[in-house]
């Protein structure tokens, strides 16, 4: 459900106890929770904070898999990186947590929840990373991320490379030749902007992948392609 009205301290203390961390300062953790499109968010919204929850998270899961993974080469690391720390993982990171009970948008946005606003979870949780960093240091981030990702960080497909890397390589070695995207179609305001993206590769079907940026709609069409090919079996293909 998208929030019109403003966080109580009662939701604030709500979403403490969920993800484990009691904010000091609470204004920092509001404008982490506020979309662009907010009427509320005249006190700031999102996006600088994700920015830096971004790096925050990047160097915890570096951290992390160099820890874990002692005789992981730097090849098969950067691969768990690249998923661990994907829109597509952090919108299930926020997803387990219920985020959308929390996130302010504008009334123009029916819901923040299903698949196409899962770029806006997504960078909610980053922004999230970042409030918890400002507010109680690395050690604080550092728990969150650990409590939240380590799951993650052991299973077998983090070890997969992402869709467009897998495509290109596959159609290198089947026809020598390399994917083209295409955009499609751009809708939707600038807050809110949906893209229909097609990739192609000779002698094949094209497939489409629709998503609020360009990049996870490219990512989605080479998954699509990949799965009807054969090249990721359905069943554990994301």
């Amino acid at each position: 459900m998208t929030r019109a009205r403003p966080l109580s301290d009662k939701d604030i203390d709500r979403l403490s106890e969920r993800i484990g961390h009691v904010f000091a300062n609470r204004d920092r953790v509001v404008r982490a929770l506020t979309h662009s499109s907010s009427h509320n968010a005249r006190g700031g919204n999102y996006e600088r904070l994700e920015f830096l929850g971004d790096r925050v998270l990047g160097l915890c899961i570096a951290q992390m898999l160099f820890n874990d993974f002692k005789s992981a080469s730097e090849g098969e690391l950067s691969v768990r990186l690249n998923q661990l720390v994907s829109a597509q993982t952090c919108a299930a990171v926020a997803d387990d947590l219920g985020m959308h009970e929390f996130i302010r948008t504008g009334s123009d946005i029916k819901s923040v929840t299903g698949k196409r606003m899962a770029s806006v979870r997504a960078d909610v949780m980053e922004a999230l990373i970042a409030a918890i960093y400002l507010d109680g240091g690395l050690e604080a981030a550092r728990g969150f991320i650990t409590r939240n990702w380590s799951t993650r960080a052991r299973d077998q497909h983090a070890a997969r490379r992402d869709a467009k890397t897998e495509l290109q390589e596959w159609a290198h070695a089947r026809s020598g030749v390399t994917p083209s995207y295409r955009v499609l179609d751009r809708s939707g305001p600038d807050h809110d902007p949906q893209f229909t993206v097609r990739v192609e590769i000779e002698d094949l079907e094209p497939e489409t992948g629709i998503s609020r940026s360009k990049r996870t709609a490219e990512q989605e069409a080479a998954t699509k392609m990949l799965k009807r090919e054969g090249v990721w079996p359905s069943e554990t293909a994301e």
